[in-house]
């Protein structure tokens, strides 16, 4: 009779090739760790039926299962449908176009943006010298926490006043600006704390938590009276808003954020107040020229 079963083990071996892959294909860590969770989570769903025997029936039989029933977001399904392309694709060799899904269309969701006093309010709230020099870091560059995370001594180049961004979003190498004040702030940090390769360290001399930088940050909001939900992305999305306020080119912005493309920059057009303030509604235009109070 033939065996329509599997054991767990080759479940387990099979999310083994995924991550032995996702790391061959020097993808990041973050990736690996929701791959591996949304493919695990596939799995569970059709367990304990073989590998070979998953049909495209199961995948989408499984889709409208966490849609309908798990009323998972239109992220999560996106995700959970990179990890099985990327199973099927990358690890099995399958051609691309034996799986397609339709993808859940993505709500166009303006950036959260602090104005510059409440970023300055939060960085005076700041008052651990390593948890300063990280924050006005994240915002004074416009980086992602990842790639502030991954910042060497040697990518704080003081003789050009600029930052080396290596192997950023996409793996790829740029430039962004380095402030004179943040220049100033990170040599006093490193008087006091002394980093031997990463700018900013854990106790075990690797890169400094991730989670524990957001714990900062929150705090810091918080104590600063900010009421709005900030996040480490939100000092990037910031920096580039005021950017754009001071009459920075866009295309400059593009490039010290590592956007492919200029429509991902542009975004930042829509949330610049000093865009709307030049803008006259109107509304207004009626009242000075009398028609409205007739």
């Amino acid at each position: 009779m033939l065996q329509t079963t599997t054991s767990a083990n080759d479940y387990q071996m099979a999310l083994s090739m995924l991550e032995s892959k996702i790391k061959l294909m020097r993808y990041s860590d973050a990736t690996l760790r929701t791959y591996r969770y949304m493919f695990r989570e596939f799995l569970k769903f059709v367990y304990p039926k073989r590998l070979y025997h998953i049909t495209h029936t199961d995948i989408y039989r499984y889709q409208s299962y966490i849609v309908s029933e798990k009323s998972c977001s239109r992220s999560y399904q996106n995700q959970s449908i990179n990890a099985i392309k990327f199973y099927l694709e990358h690890v099995l060799g399958q051609e691309k176009q034996v799986f397609a899904l339709e993808r859940p269309k993505k709500i166009a969701k303006l950036p959260e943006v602090l104005s510059a006093d409440e970023v300055a309010k939060i960085l005076l709230n700041t008052n651990n010298l390593k948890h300063k020099a990280m924050l006005t870091t994240l915002y004074s560059a416009g980086l992602r926490i990842g790639e502030m995370l991954s910042l060497k001594l040697g990518d704080i180049d003081s003789d050009h006043m600029r930052i080396w961004v290596r192997e950023g979003k996409g793996c790829k190498d740029r430039l962004t600006t380095l402030s004179p004040h943040l220049l100033a702030l990170l040599r006093v940090y490193y008087q006091s704390y002394k980093p031997a390769v990463y700018l900013f360290e854990g106790p075990d001399a690797k890169p400094y938590s991730a989670s524990s930088v957001r714990k900062v940050l929150t705090r810091a909001a918080k104590e600063a009276g900010i009421v709005k939900r900030v996040k480490p992305h939100t000092l990037r999305h910031s920096f580039a808003t005021h950017l754009l306020e001071q009459g920075t080119n866009l295309r400059y912005i593009q490039s010290m954020l590592g956007h492919t493309s200029a429509k991902t920059t542009e975004i930042y057009t829509h949330v610049s107040s000093k865009t709307l303030d030049e803008i006259k509604s109107p509304l207004d235009s009626m009242v000075s020229n009398g028609i409205f109070e007739r």
